[in-house]
C-alpha cells in the first residue's frame, strides 16, 4: 500500500508542526520534540481532531470575506 501523506507545500512543514504544538497545548496534552508514542489514542485525536476544526474555521471565514 502506497503512503499517500506526502505534504503538496513541503514549506508548510514548519508551521503545521507549529500548529500542531499550539492545539496541543490549548487541549492539554503536552508534546515534545520527537517521539510521542506515549501520548493515548483519545490525545491524538484531539489534536488532529481540533486541529482540522480550526483548519475548516479558517476556510469558512475567508470565504465569508470575499
Amino acid at each position: 500500500m502506497a503512503n499517500n501523506n506526502r505534504k503538496l507545500v513541503p514549506e508548510a512543514r514548519a508551521a503545521l508542526d507549529k500548529f500542531k504544538y499550539e492545539v496541543a497545548s490549548e487541549v492539554g496534552v503536552n508534546l515534545k520534540q520527537g517521539y510521542n508514542g506515549d501520548i493515548t489514542a483519545r490525545q491524538a485525536g484531539q489534536i488532529g481532531g481540533n486541529m482540522v476544526k480550526k483548519m475548516i474555521q479558517q476556510v469558512e471565514q475567508s470565504m465569508i470575506g470575499r
